[in-house]
């Protein structure tokens, strides 16, 4: 009969479970790349809406996040693009000129210059974002309830990492102040 040592069994449920959890992560990663595939085949159905916009892409990346956000100073709105202020500043000017954005100063601090959605950006981001959610109930209503379920189940697991996520990293934030 041949001795069996402890240590070439099967690892512990623990391990096994750890590699379990990266090979579900790695699949994952994978279908996330695989939403690339998603993006190109809903592009012939992309809402004439958000094709009919008329804004350049930084312009609209300027409104989403006004939409998303809310009135903003001037200089956080160019750190959240990614944009140096004199640029944000062209940007938004470009905006106010069209009627979408609305520049306030403070009268606390006349230095520093709100930026928000007029009437007209807030109509056109309410457009939008009707349009993009009846594209996705279009695909749900595709699914089978059981597919339903796993979408929900999956996408609140995903809210909750993502929650979590944002209150380490204001955790880590807090610390290093």
């Amino acid at each position: 009969m041949k001795n069996i040592d402890a240590t070439s069994s099967s690892p512990p449920a623990g391990a096994s479970a750890e590699k379990d959890k990266e090979k579900l992560i790695q699949h994952i990663l994978g279908l996330n790349q695989r939403l690339e595939e998603l993006e190109r085949a809903l592009r012939p159905v992309i809402p004439t809406e958000w094709l009919s916009a008329d804004l350049t892409m930084t312009q609209l990346r300027v409104v989403v996040v006004l939409f998303r956000e809310g009135p903003v100073r001037m200089s956080a709105l160019a750190s959240s693009l990614g944009l140096g202020l004199a640029t944000a500043t062209g940007v938004v000017d470009r905006l106010v000129d069209r009627g979408y954005v609305v520049r306030e100063g403070l009268p606390s601090d006349r230095r520093v210059v709100m930026c928000r959605l007029s009437a007209k950006g807030e109509k056109l981001m309410t457009r939008l974002w009707q349009a993009g959610q009846d594209q996705i109930r279009r695909m749900l209503e595709i699914m089978t309830c059981s597919q339903l379920e796993q979408v929900a189940k999956g996408t609140e697991a995903f809210i909750e990492a993502a929650r979590q996520l944002q209150e380490e990293s204001g955790s880590r934030k807090r610390a290093k102040r």
